[in-house]
């Protein structure tokens, strides 16, 4: 209260009750004065007036008014304690937010949950278009954050959302989930720079973080500008990397299905692939109800021949059709595969006797994973096309395997 008021109420706690004139003079305050302060005074609980004539006006005890003050001051508290999760997020709230009437036009953001908060406000506010430029390791911390219900919320409203980003098998998952309600896309290269683009009213451009210059994680700094220049620097860099960049269906399709298969075989421990390959066909037949399947055994055979040429032809030397034909007689001598004899050089013919793969329960075998072994052989080391023959049945028991190879 002002002093002048304080002054009235020691009055009346000196004199006792007092009629206003009697109080204006003890307290040395103008009577006009005096008066409004009474009034004031008493509308607080600190003067009562009585009911005699003429009127006068007790003052509260003073311990009563310091009991009253702790009463009051201990509610004040409680409610402090109350309120307190509120009063700090609203504080978070206003220490971050940005005014776009700002001149300056810039604003750093400091720490993951306050930038996550940041542009979670930013993506409720969009309407037209919002760009993102995100690196791999970010995609996942997008879902977690809650970023993706947000952005899912601004395409409902009509806004057009592209990601660019990179797809790799570690967080295909995430991505799959941010196609199915946003443009994406997978950037041919590595992107160095993660941003965010609200319209053409303002972005957001991280500036540390888990690749950056922070010493970890949560020591993440990002820079907002709704300066033009900035605006337009962030727009241009997300469309150098969205033009050439791959689009989402077609990138999970390249991780999804491989070119190629591989059921690795291992000495000693061959009957594992097998039986994964019994597991695979049983799956399919249960799966599809079918209660035979017939495979093509050549195909097979000769899937084994032509990698088993290629790794013999690693372990041999020279660049003619004779020199390879010389290391490829001592090899089969010194492995046991059989015994190989150059017959003629033009065309260049080839006899084996004694083949491993000739055995006689399926000397089928043989004839057909002989000629692609020794193509494989020959294609390996020099370098071209060759065509080889498959040997006659006819006289495989009495000449051994006769094989005619040309340049294709």
């Amino acid at each position: 209260m002002p002093e002048k008021a304080a002054r009235v109420y020691l009055a009346a706690c000196r004199a006792g009750p007092q009629t206003a004139s009697e109080l204006a003079r003890l307290s040395a305050v103008n009577r006009v004065e005096a008066y409004r302060f009474i009034k004031q005074l008493s509308a607080e609980g600190l003067l009562e007036a009585t009911h005699t004539r003429p009127q006068r006006f007790a003052a509260l005890p003073p311990d009563a008014l310091v009991d009253r003050w702790i009463r009051r001051a201990s509610e004040r508290l409680r409610h402090l304690e109350e309120d307190r999760a509120k009063i700090l997020s609203d504080w978070e709230d206003s220490r971050t937010a940005f005014d776009d009437r700002d001149p300056r036009k810039f604003a750093v953001v400091e720490g993951r949950e306050t930038i996550w908060k940041f542009l979670l406000k930013r993506v409720g506010t969009a309407e037209h278009q919002i760009l993102i430029s995100a690196t791999g390791l970010s995609l996942p911390l997008l879902i977690d954050s809650g970023l993706d219900r947000a952005l899912r919320d601004a395409t409902h409203r009509g806004v057009k959302v592209r990601i660019v980003t990179e797809v790799f098998p570690p967080n295909l998952v995430e991505a799959k989930l941010i196609a199915g309600f946003a443009e994406l896309r997978h950037a041919g290269g590595p992107v160095a720079n993660r941003a965010v683009v609200i319209d053409r009213l303002g972005a957001l451009v991280y500036v540390s973080g888990e690749d950056g210059l922070g010493r970890n994680s949560e020591e993440q700094v990002a820079l907002w500008s709704s300066a033009p220049p900035f605006v337009q620097l962030a727009r241009d860099y997300h469309r150098r990397l969205w033009s050439p960049a791959t689009r989402a269906e077609e990138r999970f399709v390249e991780l999804e299905s491989p070119p190629f298969a591989m059921l690795p075989v291992y000495a000693g421990k061959e009957a594992v692939p097998f039986q994964r390959l019994r597991d695979i066909t049983k799956l399919g037949m249960r799966a599809s109800g079918v209660r035979e399947l017939h495979l093509n055994l050549p195909e097979l055979i000769e899937t084994i021949a032509r990698q088993l040429g290629r790794e013999i032809a690693d372990q041999l030397e020279g660049r003619t059709p004779e020199e390879v034909t010389r290391e490829l007689q001592q090899y089969y001598e010194t492995h046991t595969m059989g015994h190989l004899a150059l017959i003629k050089e033009r065309p260049l013919t080839l006899r084996v006797t004694g083949c491993f793969a000739c055995t006689n329960d399926s000397p089928e075998i043989g004839r057909v994973m002989c000629p692609q072994l020794l193509r494989a052989v020959l294609e390996t080391r020099l370098g071209r096309r060759w065509e080889v023959s498959k040997p006659d049945p006819t006289k495989h028991a009495t000449r051994g395997c006769i094989f005619t190879a040309s340049p294709a």
